[in-house]
């Protein structure tokens, strides 16, 4: 019996995944972020190296009884110099090096549209796009938080506090996000925010985009500032899918599914509404579809198609079984 271990790295939890060729799951298993820009190296080789053995050890077998792996890392491939290290990376736990690393936009997709062509939107605590079309690959995004991540949760929470700054000066009319950022943060004076997001305790690129939750909460209590920083977040998830189509040259009348993963999308109608009404609005051939798979079980679908023994449609249908639906869109 042929198994294939997924790994889904993200900018706040890695997920681990062991199945069989038939579909079915053997083992699970989560740790923390896995980006290696904020945690180091080192620390992502003991990541894997825990969470890899952690999960072998629930599914009762040794690294020798896979058959083949995947591991998509966050940032992978952003700085050519560090890949050497990346691949190396899971070397510990997997030293039969029967593996492959990739970026974590391909998990998305690949669990999203099960292997098929179309495009995934993937919008956590960052964002990028990435789509495959006969046999063809391209993404858009994914530029990191400084200046892309365009409809992330970090740029969530980033254009969260820009409006409440202006909020605060008198710029823009005051609304529930203003009293809801005051009482999160627990501030005296509206300028004590610049000691508590610029201080340590939210300077991590993961903590700080916790905060995008403060917004949403706004929005659905109304404020029509907050709401909006929804729709211009379609708007930039929107540009991402139209950059990937032109990329991979898809003709103007085909049609083309589009789907999504990431933790912004569990916000449900919130996230969904604003972009599949801007999808819609752009193209009548972009098909937007739930995804039907989550990015780990996308990484071992991957593991399964790279290590040679693609799993059939019987096997997704079994997969698929074992997870919970993503929200309609």
């Amino acid at each position: 019996m042929r198994r294939f271990l997924g790994v889904d790295g993200g900018g706040s939890k890695t997920r681990f995944l062991v199945i069989d060729e038939s579909g079915r799951v053997l083992a699970t298993h989560v740790e923390g972020s896995a980006y290696y820009l904020e945690i180091g190296l080192e620390a992502l080789e003991k990541l894997l190296a825990r969470g890899i053995g952690q999960t072998l050890a629930q599914a009762r077998l040794s690294s020798d009884d896979l058959t083949f792996a995947f591991l998509g890392l966050p940032a992978y491939g952003e700085d050519r110099s560090f890949i050497p290290r990346l691949d190396a990376a899971p070397s510990a736990a997997l030293a039969h090096r029967r593996y492959r690393c990739g970026n974590d936009m391909v998990c998305g997709w690949a669990g999203a549209l099960a292997g098929a062509d179309g495009i995934n939107i993937v919008a956590g605590t960052g964002s990028i796009a990435y789509g495959e079309f006969a046999g063809r690959s391209a993404r858009a995004g994914g530029w990191g938080e400084l200046f892309g991540d365009e409809g992330s949760a970090y740029w969530l929470a980033r254009e969260g506090l820009r409006l409440f700054s202006r909020m605060s000066d008198g710029r823009t009319p005051r609304a529930d996000l203003y009293e809801r950022v005051r009482r999160h943060l627990g501030l005296e004076d509206d300028l004590d925010l610049c000691a508590a997001v610029y201080g340590k305790p939210l300077a991590q690129r993961s903590q700080f985009a916790q905060l995008s939750r403060l917004v949403s909460e706004a929005a659905r209590a109304g404020d029509a500032a907050a709401l909006g920083l929804f729709t211009d977040a379609a708007r930039e998830l929107a540009d991402m899918v139209e950059a990937v189509a032109a990329a991979l040259r898809i003709p103007a009348n085909a049609p083309l599914a589009v789907s999504y993963s990431g933790g912004l999308f569990e916000l449900g109608a919130l996230v969904l509404g604003p972009l599949k009404a801007e999808l819609a609005r752009r193209s009548p051939m972009l098909r937007f579809t739930a995804a039907r798979l989550p990015p780990h079980a996308g990484a071992a679908l991957q593991a399964a198609r790279l290590g040679g023994f693609p799993l059939g449609a019987a096997s997704i249908a079994a997969l698929e079984s074992h997870f919970p639906t993503s929200p309609s869109p």
